[in-house]
């Protein structure tokens, strides 16, 4: 069930965001939509694609990575042919609000559980909704192994912090899946965004 209450407050309470595309010149957000939907091209084709130099492109480059608007290069692999079935988003209600001694708790929980029981986890945030304080994403090879990790997470120490463990279960073979994991659609997000500031000044 939808919590719509305490979303509206949390958003009401929070000041306007200021979508910080909105502050980069052209060729900086420009050269960052393009590296979103590939960043495997070389400064020349980044270049040739945006109409300037090659200099022009290394140095923006270099000014977002240090601004830290560029924060690692990567991929996004075939998840089925490295053999995994699952993608789980796992949600977490907490018994209590966690102070700052608890959450530094949860973390060192979440270290050690890591280091012992390794997961191919590629989020973890907080935040609130669906009666919810956090949500967890993971691939798993089957449904042994997502079992395994939802066993493994609910040790001694979790059990006195969470007080709920819910789970959505994508099965990454069902051909009706039709929108797989992608950055150039927050690309298009970004251009179109700037696009309408700029016709609105």
């Amino acid at each position: 069930m939808f919590w719509p209450g305490a979303s509206v407050k949390y958003c009401a309470n929070q000041k306007p965001a200021r979508l910080k595309a909105k502050s980069l010149k052209q060729t900086e957000l420009k050269l960052l939509c393009e590296l979103l939907k590939g960043s495997r091209r070389s400064d020349r084709e980044l270049a040739k694609r945006l109409g300037v130099s090659q200099p022009t492109v290394m140095r923006v480059r270099s000014k977002l990575e240090k601004e830290g608007l560029i924060k690692e290069y990567t991929i996004i692999p075939d998840f089925q042919r490295l053999g995994f079935q699952l993608m789980s988003v796992t949600f977490l209600k907490f018994k209590k609000p966690l102070s700052d001694e608890g959450l530094e708790s949860v973390r060192t929980t979440s270290r050690k559980l890591t280091e012992n029981y390794p997961a191919a986890t590629i989020l973890a945030l907080s935040g609130m909704g669906i009666d919810s304080d956090r949500v967890i994403v993971t691939f798993h090879k089957d449904y042994s192994e997502y079992a395994d990790f939802v066993r493994n997470s609910r040790t001694q120490r979790a059990q006195t912090i969470i007080d709920e463990t819910r789970s959505f279960l994508v099965n990454l073979n069902d051909r009706t899946n039709f929108l797989p994991l992608t950055f150039s659609l927050l690309a298009d997000y970004l251009q179109k965004s700037n696009e309408k500031s700029n016709v609105k000044k």
